[in-house]
């Protein structure tokens, strides 16, 4: 079976928190990453979104890009809206000959709120997941006629958090939409990250790599304390840092015949946790778990 490996540019400048954020350019963060042994990355706040420019860049350093968020909003929103505001994401992307656009859910998500605690995070009714289940397929399935195929992210203080929300979510949509699979955020959220495998492996189309710090998390009020908080606290880091068993996890997907991307996604104080230092742990520690499922990594 085959891999490649990524990494977001989020250990470097965090979006949402700009203080978590190194004063590094964007090629400086392309070296790092190629440095640690990375072939792709995903697209972040510093990427300049034209081939034009970015691919002599990318091409600098051996780095394609792997993927890259997308800030969905189709919960409260029209199918013909979306496809609006992501076009101009998806022709770039496509231009990049990414193999998919991380969407992320934002309607009423609390995740960039630092006043609201997770407690507070937004829930759906049972009928409100199955229209936006069905709202998500087909917007899904237009991506995909498209040539550039979205993959849906289950995330903290969003509306698909929990291993029973991501079931749910899943029941009410079709095959057409894909998941991206996050171990860090499911386990966060309290979820079993193997059992979760098992269920949905068949939509899998991307894996985020993404490792917790259990004490972090243990500790965490969740009545007063919001998702940044945590960031903030050190909930995440990479691979070989963490709690989470990445030799058990990358064999279970590797039972059930993923082939793809393993991106690391790691968003912390870079201050802390200098990210030319993180990115080559959690390399390393990918290389130790793929050659144990007998994954060939690509370049």
């Amino acid at each position: 079976m085959k891999a490649k490996l990524g990494i977001a540019p989020i250990a470097w400048w965090n979006d949402d928190l700009a203080e978590l954020s190194d004063d590094v350019s964007l090629e400086e963060c392309l070296r790092q990453a190629s440095l640690a042994g990375f072939t792709g990355m995903e697209t972040g706040r510093r990427f300049p979104m034209d081939m034009r420019e970015l691919g002599p860049i990318l091409a600098r350093y051996g780095i394609s890009v792997c993927g890259g968020w997308f800030s969905g909003l189709l919960l409260d929103g029209d199918i013909e809206r979306e496809k609006e505001r992501i076009r101009a994401q998806m022709d770039f992307f496509i231009a990049a000959k990414a193999p998919c656009i991380v969407y992320g859910e934002t309607a009423r998500s609390i995740q960039g709120d630092r006043s609201a605690p997770l407690a507070t995070k937004p829930k759906l009714s049972a009928d409100e997941m199955k229209t936006y289940g069905r709202k998500m397929t087909a917007f899904a399935e237009w991506c995909a006629d498209q040539k550039m195929p979205i993959s849906y992210h289950h995330h903290m203080a969003a509306v698909i958090e929990t291993e029973s929300e991501l079931d749910a979510f899943m029941a009410n949509t079709g095959e057409a939409l894909p998941l991206l699979f996050d171990a860090g955020h499911l386990a966060f959220a309290g979820g079993d990250v193997l059992r979760a495998i098992d269920k949905h492996h068949k939509r899998i189309s991307h894996v985020h790599t993404k490792d917790i710090r259990r004490n972090v998390i243990a500790g965490l009020d969740r009545t007063r304390e919001s998702f940044l908080d945590a960031v903030v606290k050190g909930a995440f880091t990479v691979p070989g840092d963490g709690s989470l068993d990445f030799a058990a996890i990358v064999g279970r997907l590797a039972s059930h015949g993923y082939e793809g991307w393993f991106v690391v996604e790691a968003e912390q104080d870079p201050k802390l946790n200098p990210p030319l230092e993180m990115a080559k742990k959690g390399h390393a520690e990918l290389l130790r778990v793929m050659a144990l499922s007998n994954y060939k990594v690509m370049k």
